[in-house]
């Protein structure tokens, strides 16, 4: 990246490549997991990960840090963590005779909010002001977050024990829900063999990991994506394709507008990481499932029948018209 002030979409593509190479080196597969993570990067939003316990989400994220030299955060989610444990709090300090802020492990690049829905939503709150206008407030006063303030949540499927499902308003908050599956029997046997031999997984800089980013970059790899053309034929079928699902009778709640705009947003991310400085209609379906199935309720009679809301999103693209 010669030129870090003007990156074009050709540079952006080889700046994914190199992240995605460096974590190859110690996940095994998931690929499509890292394409949308490094969707989710560009565009700066956030992203949920629901899988089983032992399936890598919480190393996926640590190696997504460890290829972007952000300093990275980690909150443990339980039943009997308090907002002010992620936040931070103002402390007096007797020395000085006044309050000192604590400054909590929110305040970092990229933070791992790990089995999110083991906690109440009254601390899943705290998470709230934060994801959506990257700032912190205690005691009345405003604290801004890093640029590049993202999170990457863990939770697992809200069958297991010891959950709590996320309220809306945090749901609306991600980008994506992206649902991460056991691996394929050849993945689950490279696995084995890398990493059979220790008791636990080792840190990513111990893998050979290491930073092939850096804040400047991501900075100019997010202005190129900002650049990308949204032709208005494209935009309309966002539109057209997120009012579907208010409409549809197998949904009792559909997508927001904000739903809307951030589809429009990671298609611009997609289209540049394929080296295009366009977005077409294929960016659009390929992400709106990642993008709608956590922002969707389906009705009663739909649940009666056992229909999957992937399944709906997928017919909902298939009956919008794209553009030609």
């Amino acid at each position: 990246m010669s030129d870090i002030k003007a990156m074009s979409v050709a540079e952006v593509g080889q700046l994914a490549a190199a992240i995605r190479s460096e974590i190859s080196k110690a996940v095994v597969g998931q690929a499509e997991i890292v394409d949308h993570l490094l969707v989710a990067l560009m565009v700066r939003g956030h992203v949920l990960l629901e899988g089983p316990p032992g399936t890598a989400k919480t190393f996926l994220a640590q190696c997504l840090a460890a290829s972007l030299g952000l300093n990275f955060g980690r909150i443990q989610f339980t039943p009997d963590l308090m907002p002010g444990d992620i936040l931070g709090s103002n402390l007096f300090n007797f020395q000085t005779s006044q309050f000192t802020l604590t400054r909590g492990p929110i305040f970092c690049d990229l933070l791992l909010a790990d089995e999110i829905n083991r906690t109440p939503p009254k601390t899943q709150a705290a998470l709230l002001e934060a994801m959506q206008e990257r700032r912190v407030t205690l005691d009345g006063t405003a604290y801004p977050l890093p640029p590049h303030f993202m999170v990457v949540a863990t939770q697992n499927p809200i069958e297991s024990q010891g959950v709590y499902p996320l309220p809306e308003a945090q749901l609306d908050r991600f980008l994506f829900k992206l649902l991460v599956p056991y691996p394929s029997l050849e993945e689950e046997t490279r696995i084995v063999s890398r990493f059979g031999e220790q008791s636990g997984l080792p840190h990513p800089e111990e893998l050979g990991i290491s930073a092939v980013a850096s804040p400047e970059l991501l900075d100019a790899a997010a202005a190129a994506v900002k650049a990308v053309t949204l032709a208005d034929s494209v935009t309309d079928y966002v539109v057209r394709l997120v009012r579907a699902t208010r409409e549809s009778a197998d949904l009792a709640c559909g997508a927001s507008p904000r739903a809307a705009v951030l589809l429009a947003g990671a298609a611009r991310a997609r289209a540049a990481l394929d080296g295009r400085d366009y977005v077409v209609p294929d960016d659009v379906k390929a992400l709106s499932t990642a993008v709608l199935r956590h922002r969707l309720l389906l009705s009663p009679a739909a649940e009666i029948e056992g229909k999957q809301v992937e399944a709906l999103v997928a017919e909902l693209v298939e009956q919008t018209e794209a553009p030609r």
